[in-house]
């Protein structure tokens, strides 16, 4: 308007104050702008390394945010030193067989578990309706006693091809009736790095080891059932089979997902040295470094050495030309841990090679 400019002639120092004033409020929009983009670039610049100690430390988890701080072992040898020996007759390590395909591994593992001097009986669960005569016959010949058990058959569709006969894994909890007071499960494809009977010291009904994934969600509370810690219930056992196709939970992941939620905020979690599951190693390189220091069993869960293609049987002369076809997987990322199975299962053949000649040849000692 032409009276913009327009002030009383007789308020001369109210003209000046508004004067000022005017001239301020021109910098308002190039104050906040500016104030907008130092914003911008705050949230969304290059972040800076926190220093250590500060309370405004990275929202990962400490496992993904992992450093070398405690040097302590994991097992408290004062104390172990005053437990009794470990029953064979009560205590019990146990694996299963659904194929045949994993025979090697399971006389593998039998083989890693003599040479670590476990005082623990060993069991063989089994399916005898799926499992070869030649296949019992090879996975026994490094110690495990074959005990055939009845499947027990997915009560959901949707569950993983491979897991179809995993329910049949709960059966553990039945084995009180022949004694078992406690017992370790390891799936087929584990390998014993150490000793572990200081967990049939555990007073607890049931323990397990953290499950990992090699992206999200990372790190997690929910466990993996490829090794399990229980005191067998035939109690528990027959609630199990009863709620499997009642309770709500992911059906593709079968028995370990119906455990997860059985126990739920009762289980456990045992130290990832009880279940080295090689998925810690692509996730964080860093941790698996100082894990494998105390490893008790490793979990070839990304690869397997023993199979080959969609989970089909390796032919025992092959077993060590299927490793080396493997070296390339994930990058080569587990080649060591390729070599560290091969070369347990060139020892089981030095000193278990003779019977497992005979299982092939059809003298079956099972």
């Amino acid at each position: 308007m032409k009276y913009d400019d327009y002030l009383p002639v007789w308020d001369e120092k109210k003209a000046q104050r508004l004067r000022n004033g005017s001239r301020r409020c021109s910098w308002v929009p190039i104050a906040v702008a500016i104030s907008v983009l130092l914003n911008v670039i705050f949230v969304f610049g290059p972040k800076k390394a926190i220093p250590s100690g500060n309370p405004q430390a990275p929202s990962l988890t400490a496992l993904d945010n992992y450093q070398h701080l405690n040097s302590q072992p994991i097992v408290n040898a004062a104390f172990m030193s005053t437990t009794t020996p470990v029953n064979s007759n009560e205590n019990m390590i146990v694996t299963s067989l659904y194929t045949d395909a994993f025979a090697p591994g399971v006389a593998t593992l039998g083989h890693t578990l003599n040479k670590v001097n476990s005082s623990a009986g060993r069991l063989l669960l089994y399916l005898p309706e799926k499992i070869s005569s030649r296949a019992l016959c090879i996975a026994t010949s490094t110690g495990f006693i074959p005990y055939p058990i009845k499947r027990i058959p997915p009560p959901y569709e949707g569950v993983h091809p491979h897991f179809l006969d995993q329910y049949s894994k709960l059966t553990l909890w039945s084995l009180d009736s022949l004694g078992v007071q406690s017992l370790v499960y390891l799936d087929a494809d584990t390998l014993v790095q150490r000793n572990f009977d200081e967990l049939f010291s555990v007073p607890f009904n049931f323990g397990a080891v953290p499950d990992v994934y090699i992206d999200e969600p990372g790190f997690t509370l929910g466990f993996n059932a490829g090794m399990l810690f229980l005191r067998p219930s035939s109690s528990v056992f027959e609630r199990m089979v009863a709620q499997i196709g009642t309770a709500n939970y992911r059906a593709e992941d079968a028995e370990q997902s119906f455990l997860n939620h059985f126990y739920g905020s009762e289980a456990v979690r045992l130290p990832y040295a009880y279940n080295a599951n090689l998925a810690i190693k692509r996730r964080k390189p860093e941790l698996w470094v100082d894990l494998k220091k105390e490893a008790r069993v490793v979990h070839y869960t990304l690869v397997k050495p023993f199979l080959q293609g969609d989970y089909e049987e390796v032919e025992v002369t092959q077993l060590e030309k299927n490793v080396v076809g493997q070296y390339g997987a994930w990058g080569g990322l587990f080649k060591e841990e390729l070599d560290d199975w091969a070369e347990a299962w060139r020892e089981t053949l030095q000193l278990h090679g003779t019977m497992i000649a005979e299982c092939r040849r059809g003298h079956y000692r099972v």
